[in-house]
């Protein structure tokens, strides 16, 4: 089953409204708070409760308006500005003397979170428009404004229009984030299914090409045409990650051979069951990774293993094994079929290196860099694709007439190590 990439999206202003909600509540305790201890002062006390009694309706039916963007409508928020206006106006009604005296209005510091709502919406430009609403009802409401209730006002216009201005930064930011996301999954599968094709459909074009160009007449032009194919698959698959340039198909069939195992479950020396044939493990679970690798040794590959099971994750056992299988590929089409090779398994605990090395004539300088901007991603994808995902590494040492080495590391996670542990400690009692 091929592994998809989930996008996870995250909301950085749902708390917004969620602490929006909670002030809405506190604020309409402390206003009902303070029109009770302060009953005295109001000539008209039925207004003053009528409106309080109104707004302690509505702010707890319209909870559920402020739970989110999408419930809170323009309607919502045109109407809860209205009741804020409607609170400041009506304060010189119930208490004559508001307007001489510096004092609380019915609202008190409710109104702010209407002028809030409107900021978390709309962002600066909606805040800046309720906030200077609220400003004026207040400058009409103290006929005489004074020093602090200027002070307050001013203060309520920068705090709403910067509130809304962050708040649309972040909402920025988040559809940026979750872009980048998407692009990174949308990589990542199309690195895994290049994989795929590199060490199947492409090889088997390859040989196709390379074995009807030996062959000759019907065969050539068979090949000529599998050629013709496998450039244009390989231009398709690398669009995105490299800019492929024009080859000849003679270069281009000879950077793959056809692969003889992989851990797909295809035919090859360890036969047609694949590695879950040799006794392995489903997705889940763990692998011994020498019974992925065993199958590869025989009359010129040979296998040093710790001698002790190597268990990794079946996901990851399978990739590595695959990413060596690459590597020895890579030694028959260049090294020639006659190159020896060797694997070398080693369990350090917390990670597992296997390195893979031949006698061959080794990589010129520069003919990697070459290979991927041709769009051959053998090296690229089918060894260092997949150890990256691990959260590996894959080195390549060349030395001219001396061979190639290539060192994959897979770390294992704190679980398995102190798995590893646990098994360890059982032989040592036993």
């Amino acid at each position: 089953m091929a592994r998809r990439e989930q996008v996870v999206r995250m909301s950085v202003e749902q708390p917004l409204w969620r602490a929006l909600a909670a002030y809405r509540v506190l604020t309409l305790v402390y206003a009902l708070l303070l029109a009770f201890f302060g009953r005295a002062r109001y000539e008209h006390p039925a207004v003053a409760a009528g409106y309080l009694a109104v707004l302690a309706v509505w702010t707890l039916a319209t909870l559920p308006r402020v739970a989110n963007a999408a419930s809170c409508t323009k309607r919502f928020l045109a109407a809860d500005l209205t009741v804020a206006l409607t609170g400041i106006l009506l304060t010189p009604v119930a208490d004559l003397q508001a307007q001489s005296v510096d004092g609380p209005t019915l609202p008190s510091i409710w109104t702010a979170g209407a002028v809030l709502a409107y900021a978390i919406k709309g962002g600066w430009r909606w805040a800046a428009v309720a906030s200077t609403l609220v400003g004026v009802a207040n400058l009409v409401e103290r006929a005489h404004p004074s020093r602090d209730t200027l002070h307050n006002v001013l203060l309520v216009w920068v705090a709403s229009i910067g509130i809304g201005y962050v708040v649309q930064i972040a909402r920025a930011s988040e559809r940026t984030l979750a872009r980048a996301l998407e692009i990174e999954a949308a990589t990542r599968e199309r690195e895994r299914l290049a994989r795929d094709l590199h060490d199947s459909v492409l090889q088997v074009l390859a040989m196709v090409q390379r074995r009807g160009t030996a062959l000759g007449g019907e065969a050539a032009e068979l090949g000529r045409m599998a050629g013709e194919q496998e450039i244009a698959l390989r231009t398709l698959v690398a669009g995105g990650l490299v800019r492929p340039s024009h080859v000849s198909e003679d270069e281009a069939a000879g950077a793959v051979v056809r692969i003889v195992e992989s851990p797909e479950g295809r035919e090859g020396p360890a036969g047609p069951k694949g590695p879950e044939g040799l006794g392995g493990a489903g997705e889940s679970g763990e692998i011994d990774l020498r019974m992925l690798l065993a199958p590869r040794a025989g009359a010129r590959i040979t296998l040093a293993d710790p001698g002790a099971p190597v268990p990794l994750a079946a996901s990851a056992a399978r990739e590595l094994a695959a990413a060596v299988g690459a590597a020895l590929d890579n030694v028959r089409v260049h090294a020639g079929e006659g190159a020896r090779a060797w694997i070398l398994v080693e369990d350090w605990g917390d990670e597992v290196i296997v390195t893979v090395r031949d006698d061959g004539p080794g990589i010129p300088e520069g003919r990697l860099a070459q290979a991927e901007g041709e769009g051959r991603m053998g090296v690229a994808l089918s060894i260092r694709g997949r150890l990256r995902d691990l959260g590996g590494s894959a080195e390549l040492i060349s030395v001219p007439d001396q061979g190639t080495e290539v060192e994959l590391k897979v770390p294992r996670t704190p679980r398995d190590q102190h798995e590893q542990r646990d098994q360890r400690e059982q032989r040592g009692k036993a």
